[in-house]
């Protein structure tokens, strides 16, 4: 099965693979620079599918969908690709916040093309969010993947297989798995359960997330489960893929902000407030861009100490 997808506005796919390739949580060992390859449990049914995606020079993205058992619903599978790409968003405005905006406009120009690619659904987002609690982001990444040789699917795709991250159903069986498996101590298998649960019951969708105000959707999700407010916005903004929320309890990008736009004090609410409505209606995506610069730059991630950054 395959279909395409036509981007509104500048889009690169090979942009989005080498964030990947830096993003710690995807593990993401791909077919080089020109192809993208996933797998996923689909939203709702959570059947697993794979993907093999290619950009054409045209700029169209080119979706090859595989799966081990019956052939899934091409719409389900487009919708939840054009999310994770973020190309269920028209993009064609973007620029102009680069041209109100000088550090926006120099974060454009260094990374061309570059939307946000989301956790393949809100329900991997929250339960990373359960793993990598209070431990180191390279040791939650070795758990969550080690989760899905366990209890996942393998979808082979033409150039191999990918592992889907198991879906809840898959989870929930699994749950002497979960309470054994080093690295979930303490109540993180019971979150995972009922996490799992929350996903089954639809209180996961993405669709249903996106189309609650942000603050309605942040206090239910906070309400999961082993979610607190910084969790929730990260299922929301990188799980449901809501394009225009600043995220208000992300230390690393108040630092960015303060680097970025050359502030001598600590970014306050107040502050975080101006600045980031100025990138509206792209709020998550400039975000997005200044935490992807201020990591390249730092080295934050993988202990690395680098110089002040300055977009």
């Amino acid at each position: 099965m395959s279909f395409t997808l036509t981007p509104r506005g500048p889009f690169s796919l090979a942009a989005s693979v080498r964030f990947l390739e830096g993003f710690t949580p995807a593990r993401y060992a791909g077919g080089g620079p020109a192809v993208l390859r996933l797998a996923f449990p689909l939203d709702g049914r959570w059947t697993p599918v794979g993907l093999r995606v290619r950009q054409d020079a045209d700029g169209v993205v080119h979706p090859q969908v595989h799966s081990p058992g019956d052939p899934p619903d091409r719409d389900a599978v487009r919708a939840q690709l054009r999310r994770i790409l973020s190309l269920d968003v028209d993009g064609s405005g973007f620029a102009e916040v680069g041209e109100r905006d000088p550090v926006v406009g120099g974060l454009q120009g260094r990374y061309p093309g570059l939307r946000p690619v989301t956790f393949w659904s809100p329900y991997e987002a929250a339960c990373w969010a359960v793993i990598s609690h209070r431990i180191r982001i390279t040791q939650a990444a070795t758990v969550k993947a080690r989760l899905a040789e366990r209890l996942g699917t393998p979808v082979e795709l033409p150039d191999g297989p990918v592992i889907a991250f198991p879906g809840p159903a898959d989870l929930l069986r699994g749950v002497d798995t979960l309470i054994t498996m080093g690295g979930l101590a303490g109540r993180k298998p019971e979150w995972l359960c009922g996490l799992a649960a929350a996903a089954l019951d639809g209180r996961l969708d993405g669709a249903r997330l996106r189309a609650l105000p942000a603050s309605e959707a942040l206090r239910e999700l906070s309400t999961l489960p082993g979610i607190g407010p910084f969790s929730a916005e990260l299922i929301l903004l990188r799980g449901a893929g809501a394009p225009d929320v600043a995220p208000r309890h992300e230390q690393r990008l108040r630092q960015a902000v303060r680097d970025a736009y050359r502030l001598d004090e600590e970014v306050d609410d107040d502050t975080l407030t101006r600045i980031t409505d100025g990138w509206r209606p792209y709020r998550t995506w400039v975000s997005l861009l200044l935490r992807t610069w201020r990591e390249d730059e730092t080295g934050e991630l993988s202990g690395r100490r680098g110089r002040r950054p300055a977009v």
